[in-house]
């Protein structure tokens, strides 16, 4: 399998980017990985970079999108942050990558387990370590956690159903802030030039389940 060029990038839609990843994840699951010449995709990727989606998703080491979809060298931009929430900075990476670069698709993936929202609901804890930044991070998802815990559910990572609505709703809130937040990522939706997606990952199985 061959890196992307602009041509072949050029003919990819939106919903083709999409169902090759969904492909690469079910071959991800199968253990029947792509034929890759990864240094022929460097010498082809030399000159420039061609690819047709954007994947944000949470620094945990298990979930590495190049791996979990089964892409090579050139094929997507890889954004990754604890908790897979997006800010300015991200945002802009995304602009470049669909408005300048050229990809065709935005996902963002959750997963299962996910240790930086088993830190905002374990909020309270986590302050009394001192890690200032940490504690910073983790307060992004607090709104959320307010939104959607019970009246009198445990507010704990050990409360399972709890962190996995958790992980759900982080995700299409996130999908939200990038509609919300980026004019640029909105009007290429609208326009059907892009699609913004989300997506988890299950730590268990290798599976991507599409929101």
């Amino acid at each position: 399998m061959k890196a992307h060029t602009s041509e072949t990038q050029a003919t990819i839609t939106p919903e083709k980017a999409l169902e090759i990843l969904k492909e690469g994840n079910a071959r991800f699951v199968n253990n029947l990985k792509a034929n890759r010449d990864l240094l022929e995709q460097v010498n082809a990727t030399r000159a420039g970079q061609w690819p047709f989606a954007v994947i944000l998703s949470c620094i945990d080491s298990r979930t590495s999108a190049e791996l979990i979809f089964d892409q090579g060298l050139g094929d997507i931009f890889s954004v990754r942050i604890a908790g897979n929430f997006v800010n300015q900075d991200i945002l802009g990476s995304m602009e470049f990558g669909c408005n300048v670069a050229g990809s065709k698709l935005v996902v963002v993936l959750g997963h299962s387990k996910c240790g930086a929202l088993k830190g905002g609901l374990d909020a309270a804890a986590i302050e009394g370590m001192g890690m200032d930044n940490l504690n910073h991070l983790i307060g992004h998802f607090d709104p959320i956690i307010k939104n959607i815990i019970k009246e009198g559910e445990e507010r704990s990572s050990k409360n399972e159903d709890l962190l996995e609505r958790l992980n759900h709703h982080n995700v299409k809130h996130a999908i939200e802030d990038i509609r919300k937040q980026s004019s640029t990522l909105k009007r290429l939706e609208d326009e059907g030039k892009i699609k913004i997606v989300g997506a988890n990952y299950d730590v268990e199985t290798g599976v991507v389940t599409w929101l």
